[in-house]
């Protein structure tokens, strides 16, 4: 499902830019959008959660078996 691989994207870029926040204390986001209480980079960070979110639902769901043509 297209919205299951945009969330999980979304959602490992923002886990890329906490890598970058845990191992030299750089935001990503907060540098491109000019400090981290901007409008813009708290809209980035609430997608991020909310894709994070999402993504939980894929730890739940039943996998169907791919059906060869």
């Amino acid at each position: 499902m297209a919205l299951d691989k945009t969330a999980l994207a979304l959602t490992i870029i923002g886990s890329l830019n906490w890598l970058l926040v845990g191992l030299f204390s750089f935001d990503l986001v907060a540098f491109i959008c000019g400090g981290s209480g901007t409008v813009v980079a708290r809209i980035i960070y609430a997608i991020i959660g909310i894709t994070a979110l999402w993504c939980i639902t894929l730890l739940f769901r039943r996998l169907r078996p791919v059906e060869e043509a």
